[in-house]
């Protein structure tokens, strides 16, 4: 029966509003009762002691200034069932000005001897004031107090703890209790400030971290924990999510106030937590000066650009002060949605995007000749291993040539900078995506130390980027979307990880400096065991491990390493003036050789056997082996 009316009462809600003009009449009917009331509590509800008819009078003088300030400040505007703050701070500002303007008509009529309809008591001035404060606030709280009581179900609401209880915390804490359809229901706040534990902060407990026990919040039936907190170090978020990530919570993230709806938080801006949250990186200290300089009214290339990585460096790219964007990507669809964001979301963006295949010299020459670039960032190859061991063909034409080609029309055509993106699996290579990468760096190299060149070669090595395209991360998602199983080739096999945007912004630093020739490396922090990140994930999504999710362990794939590395043993590593970013020094090589190999590698590569091609890629890596040259597959 409550649940029947309450939908009756909500279906009126949704399908009809009151007019302003009876919301205005309302509230000059209150204002109107509110001052007779005021007479008959001013003399003690003795009516025979004052004149009704003056009372009335007055009554009437007040609704009309009332009237007036209220038209004035448009205090009856806004939609009664979502009555805001604003709305009671106009409602004050109203009655606060009409009852001065009252005051000083009532001592007018006493120092110039006016009619007494214009001389009402002081007294009742005051009582009317607070009575009629409190009947036009009161009847703007009732109403959206029955709104909220018949718009959320009575059957369940989710208990919610909120991490911090400050000035952000509370905001959320109020955005929560202004929206009947958010479901959530306040328990507390938790609290590192020790003198606020044990209190109540805007009516609810303050709980120190102590209290997120799996017992706490069984018996006090938390479901979702909401972070909330504007300035504190990424380590100590990190810390505090992962205490609370095995606890079965939805864990949720408050924005930061520049992504807020017209300086407003809503309830749908609470964001899950990113795995990206749980990284704990610092923020990356570039130096922008040196990279705005270096980019100032320069073409720019970008190959790959419609890639993860290209189309970050793009994003990136586009808050300096160059002349033009030169983006080239093979691929139509990604390209197609590259050009809709950046028509969308980057207007003042000057570009040109081009659909090419960086290993068609002819094409790429075109490029060269006609917006002959300065800067170039070199992010076209292909990357999954698996892939790639059973395309060894694909994997040298298009990783190696690409970077062949772009490399000598950068020297063509005088080109300031070459900047390379390499990888982690290019160091002491197990697969033949690796070893490509690692020819692509032996390539730069030997590029750089051709004499009489103008271009400047940087080699940039990282490992995976969270979120990129086809890595662990969104397939991990999408498995745990269908309901499992998550597959992991090997218990024990750990990555390096950063994510998109980290990357491409220390691509960017490393781009402009050194003198050429480089390789810097990026600092990855400790490398993280994929069964960690597959576990994170499943309780993310408000699962439990093993329980709602299974885990198969498939075996490690053709070519694949239980551990990567950033440095070979035969590198030594320098530092640089960002912490982040080293310098590996190479061992010597024969680089007058490797060109001439990779040129003869290259030379009708589809007329030599999949064996051949592994067979090239040993000669020009040190170190590198594998079985299928041995064996003769491929």
């Amino acid at each position: 029966m409550i649940n029947r009316l309450k939908r009756l009462t909500l279906q009126i809600f949704k399908q009809h509003s009151l007019p302003r003009g009876m919301v205005l009449s309302i509230d000059i009917t209150a204002v109107f009762i509110a001052f007779l009331i005021s007479y008959l509590l001013r003399y003690n509800f003795e009516s025979y002691t004052f004149s009704w008819s003056i009372a009335i009078v007055h009554a009437f003088l007040t609704c009309t200034v009332y009237l007036a300030f209220m038209l004035a400040f448009k205090s009856y505007v806004g939609l009664i069932r979502q009555t805001t703050v604003k709305d009671m701070f106009l409602i004050g500002v109203t009655n606060t000005s009409s009852v001065i303007f009252l005051v000083i008509i009532t001592v007018c009529s006493r120092q110039f001897v006016l009619p007494q309809i214009f001389n009402i008591p002081m007294s009742i001035l005051l009582i009317h004031y607070g009575a009629a404060t409190i009947s036009l606030v009161f009847f703007r709280v009732f109403i959206k107090m029955f709104y909220m009581y018949a718009s959320v179900p009575s059957s369940y609401r989710k208990n919610v703890l909120i991490y911090g209880s400050g000035e952000t915390g509370i905001i959320v804490k109020r955005v929560i209790e202004s929206d009947p359809k958010s479901g959530y229901q306040l328990k507390g706040f938790i609290d590192d400030n020790t003198k606020l534990q044990g209190k109540k902060v805007d009516g609810y407990p303050v709980f120190p971290k102590s209290v997120l026990t799996r017992d706490f919040i069984e018996t006090e039936r938390i479901e979702t924990f909401i972070f909330a907190i504007k300035d504190i170090s990424v380590l100590k978020k990190a810390e505090v999510l992962e205490s609370v990530i095995d606890l079965g919570l939805e864990i949720l993230d408050t924005p930061s106030f520049d992504q807020w709806l017209n300086g407003n938080l809503q309830v749908k801006q609470l964001r899950k937590v990113q795995l990206e949250d749980l990284l704990g990186r610092d923020p990356i200290d570039l130096d922008l000066k040196r990279i705005g300089e270096g980019l100032e009214n320069k073409t720019i290339l970008v190959t790959g650009a419609a890639g993860s990585i290209g189309s970050e460096i793009v994003r990136q790219l586009t808050k300096y002060n160059y002349k033009l964007l030169v983006l080239v990507d093979q691929a139509e669809t990604p390209s197609f949605f590259l050009n809709n964001e950046l028509r969308n979301k980057y207007q003042a963006c000057r570009y040109k995007l081009i659909i090419g295949d960086v290993t068609n010299y002819l094409k790429m020459d075109f490029i060269f000749r006609k917006y002959r670039p300065e800067i170039i960032f070199h992010a076209a190859a292909y990357k999954h291993v698996p892939l790639m061991e059973k395309n060894p063909h694909e994997a040298f034409r298009v990783n190696v040539g690409g970077t062949k080609n772009i490399s000598d029309l950068a020297i063509k055509y005088d080109a300031e900078k070459f900047v390379m993106i390499s990888t982690d699996k290019a160091v002491n290579p197990t697969n033949i995506m690796g070893a490509s990468k690692k020819v692509c760096e032996l390539l730069v190299h030997a590029q750089a130390r051709r004499s009489g060149i103008a271009t400047k070669f940087i080699t940039t090595r990282f490992g995976n980027v969270l979120g990129s395209n086809g890595s662990v991360i969104p397939i991990f998602k999408r498995q745990i979307s269908e309901g499992g199983p998550v597959t992991i080739t090997h218990p024990d096999i750990t990555r390096f990880f950063m994510t998109i945007p980290e990357a491409c912004q220390l691509v960017l630093e490393a781009g402009f400096m050194g003198n050429g020739g480089e390789i810097f490396i990026f600092d990855m922090g400790k490398p993280v065991k994929i069964l960690d990140v597959a576990l994170k994930l499943i309780h993310l999504s408000g699962l439990e491990p093993y329980k709602d999710i299974k885990i198969e362990f498939t075996g490690l794939r053709p070519g694949e390493k239980l551990y990567e590395e950033l440095f070979s043993d035969t590198e030594q590593q320098l530092p640089t003036h960002n912490p982040k970013i080293s310098i590996a020094r190479v061992a010597e090589a024969d680089y007058e050789c490797i060109l001439p190999k990779i040129h003869e590698t290259l030379q009708n590569i589809y007329n030599k056997t999949g064996p051949e091609v592994f067979q090239a890629m040993i000669d020009i890596v040190p170190g590198y082996t594998s079985k299928h040259a041995a064996t003769g597959k491929g």
